[in-house]
């Protein structure tokens, strides 16, 4: 894409564990455009946070990319030294995770945590970044910040540390923001609090947001594109209003009908039955087949395609191809209870 800034293809993660090799992430591609915020959005084990260390290139030691190309700005990073990789880190792309008491330093002050991203990335020095982590917690909300400057991460609240996370982040002014849960640890006021900061932030500065969620109220708030990622793989891909006009993937349709609304308060809610399959071998078939209400012996038969389904907006399931049974509407939807 012409205003891609990062474009991540054919990017495959395995892993090695007791019980065989993890393909933690399998074949994705994707691209994010400037200024965007694209929402990687599945259920724990779907692979999500292992894309994400993927693009950083922080894996654990087991993990080991096998293919692919990760490209920011058109620079290729799988082929980086680690040194360059490093240079990368802080400066060109920031992180933000969901558990900032366990991503912060304890025994570091939050002033000292900020004012090392600044030394090793700017020309900043001395007074100088003294000034700037107080521009810095200033700028994420912090009151008084001046005072809070010399403070552990133990004297602060679960909100003022994601805030601080969110300083460290952006002390840079990173082109990309990679968004782990960014608030799945937080209450629903300071939620609502995180994520109006992140938008305004975003405006302000440019920049483009890689947003890791399981929580379709986030991804309606935030994201301009969705990509639903299930065992490793993306199901399905769209503009956030297409999306939520027509969740196509059954997977999608199941995580829309799990989610408690208004309009169906006299109703139970509905329960994706069993787990995220293991993903240690090769699948011969979709990989939600076995979960799935629509699945015929085809799906678990043989690997689907990926299929448009409208414009940017494309789902890799059996029920949209040419042999699919019956049991869409005259929109291409699937018909509830078919």
């Amino acid at each position: 894409m012409a205003n891609a800034l990062l474009e991540v293809e054919n990017l495959s993660t395995w892993l090695a564990a007791n019980e065989g090799t993890v393909r933690a992430v399998d074949g994705l591609s994707f691209s994010i455009e400037r200024g965007e915020t694209f929402a990687l959005l599945g259920e724990s084990g779907s692979g999500k946070s292992m894309t994400a260390l993927s693009i950083t290139r922080l894996l654990p030691d087991a993990g080991r990319i096998m293919s692919g190309a990760v490209r920011l700005e058109g620079e290729e990073l799988l082929a980086l030294p680690e040194a360059a990789m490093r240079r990368v880190r802080g400066r060109r792309i920031g992180m933000i995770f969901q558990e900032p008491g366990s991503s912060l330093n304890p025994v570091m002050t939050v002033g000292a945590q900020i004012a090392e991203v600044l030394e090793r990335h700017t020309a900043l020095r001395g007074g100088e970044v003294n000034v700037r982590v107080v521009e810095l917690l200033n700028e994420v909300g912090i009151p008084d910040p001046a005072g809070h400057v010399h403070e552990y991460p133990f004297q602060l609240s679960g909100g003022m540390k994601q805030r601080v996370m969110i300083a460290i982040a952006l002390a840079c002014e990173p082109s990309l923001l990679i968004a782990d849960e960014p608030t799945t640890a937080l209450d629903v006021t300071i939620q609502a609090q995180v994520l109006d900061l992140l938008r305004s932030l975003q405006k302000r500065m440019g920049m483009s947001i890689l947003l890791i969620t399981h929580d379709l109220g986030v991804v309606a708030e935030m994201a301009h594109h969705v990509a639903v990622m299930y065992a490793g793989e993306i199901v399905e891909m769209a503009p956030r209003e297409a999306f939520f006009r027509n969740p196509s993937h059954p997977y999608s349709r199941k995580l829309f009908a799990s989610v408690p609304n208004r309009q169906a308060r006299d109703k139970s809610l509905a329960v994706i039955r069993g787990m995220v399959p293991s993903l240690a071998g090769e699948f011969h078939g979709c990989r939600f087949a076995d979960r799935c209400d629509y699945a015929w012996d085809r799906c678990r038969d043989v690997i689907p395609a990926w299929v448009p389904i409208a414009e940017g907006h494309g789902a890799r399931c059996h029920l949209y191809g040419a042999d699919a049974p019956q049991g869409k509407d005259e929109g291409g939807r699937m018909k509830d209870g078919d």
